[in-house]
């Protein structure tokens, strides 16, 4: 299985892997494919910094990409205590009756979040400035595209630009204002996701762009049956995400990894909740709270994520995996035991040469 994408990237598969995991992220560029990183998680620029340092010495050349969040629209570029006044005292209380009502303790220590600073353009803009510094070969935007100077910028070091898109008008402006890649995702994958069916939306990306751009598929993509059937509507390779949060590197808390594991492809649910923008979840007691009559309207991001970081730590911390907040695409249900990231790729591979392979035989 190879493509045009392979010989872009500098890759021996057509597989973007995304993950907010460095370890998954050097997992899948060891065994062929591109690990994304994805950069929101990360408050402090030092810390990426750190961390792309390691990349850099555990890959040793072979290539890696970053994702960041740069939402076009803020309330604010304040400070973040600036922006926690934004936030309505209902909403505070709601959150709180909430955790009281399911049983979530408070934090066992005295640690608590500002929330996950990484949503505001101010700091996505500094991980794109530590980002530059490295060897990395791509750079995604998961909001649209980034900002013209940030495509130059990153056109001028040798690196790509890939923008996830929705919709084929949205993938039309990605390639108009520089985007040398498209991620065309699905309404069936985790995190900001649109309203559009992979099926329907891949090759209206695909015609959108014409042959000068690769578009890739998103969403609903965790096995090689599915590979196949993006590179038949037209996609020159896949972008997943998912199916990597049952893997080993991804050394989730015991709590996630059972809910994951326990999960079927009914199991999610498109909320704002998470962040402010429609984002795929795993379906739980928490998620099912915020669809309540009583509960309010979810708040803009960033605002959404800083009401609800401190929540989120102690969800993550109550052990409990009807509550733990995460954002899972419909594959979750095929996810059914933990597995090294070398084992997913090389079966993801063969099940889509076999696939191929039927294919040809039916002519």
């Amino acid at each position: 299985m190879r493509t045009d994408l392979c010989d872009l990237l500098g890759v021996e598969y057509p597989i973007v892997a995304f993950s907010p995991s460095e370890h998954v992220v050097a997992a899948v560029s060891r065994a062929g494919g591109l690990g994304v990183l994805g950069c929101v998680r990360f408050n402090d620029a030092a810390d990426l910094d750190a961390t792309l340092s390691w990349l850099d010495a555990q890959l040793a050349g072979r290539p890696y990409g970053v994702d960041v969040v740069m939402p076009g629209h803020v309330p604010t570029e304040g400070a973040p205590a600036d922006l926690a006044t934004l936030i309505p005292p209902g909403h505070r209380d709601f959150v709180e009756r909430t955790l009281l009502r399911l049983g979530v303790p408070p934090l066992s220590g005295a640690s608590t979040r500002s929330g996950v600073l990484g949503w505001l353009h101010s700091v996505a803009r500094s991980h794109v400035e530590v980002a530059l510094a490295h060897p990395v070969r791509l750079i995604a935007n998961a909001l649209g595209p980034p900002p013209d100077d940030v495509i130059d910028r990153a056109h001028e070091r040798g690196l790509l630009v890939a923008a996830l898109a929705g919709r084929a008008d949205h993938a039309r402006r990605h390639v108009a204002g520089g985007v040398d890649i498209v991620v065309a995702q699905g309404y069936e994958a985790g995190g900001h996701t649109g309203e559009i069916a992979s099926m329907v939306l891949v090759p209206e990306v695909v015609d959108a762009v014409g042959e000068g751009v690769p578009v890739l598929a998103a969403g609903g993509i965790g096995s090689g049956q599915q590979i196949a059937a993006a590179l038949a509507l037209g996609a020159r390779g896949v972008w997943t995400g998912s199916v990597w949060l049952g893997t080993e590197e991804y050394r989730s808390p015991p709590a996630l990894r059972e809910a994951l594991l326990r999960a079927g492809s009914s199991d999610t649910v498109r909320s704002r909740a998470y962040s402010g923008k429609p984002a795929r979840l795993l379906r739980n007691r928490w998620t099912e709270a915020w669809s309540e009559p009583q509960a309010p309207e979810p708040l803009p991001m960033p605002l959404q994520n800083m009401l609800v970081a401190d929540a989120h730590s102690r969800l993550m911390e109550a052990g409990d995996p009807s509550v733990v907040p995460m954002p899972v695409g419909q594959i979750v249900g095929r996810m059914n035991r933990v597995r090294p990231v070398a084992e997913v790729l090389a079966d993801l591979i063969s099940e889509a040469d076999e696939t191929l392979d039927r294919l040809r035989k039916l002519g």
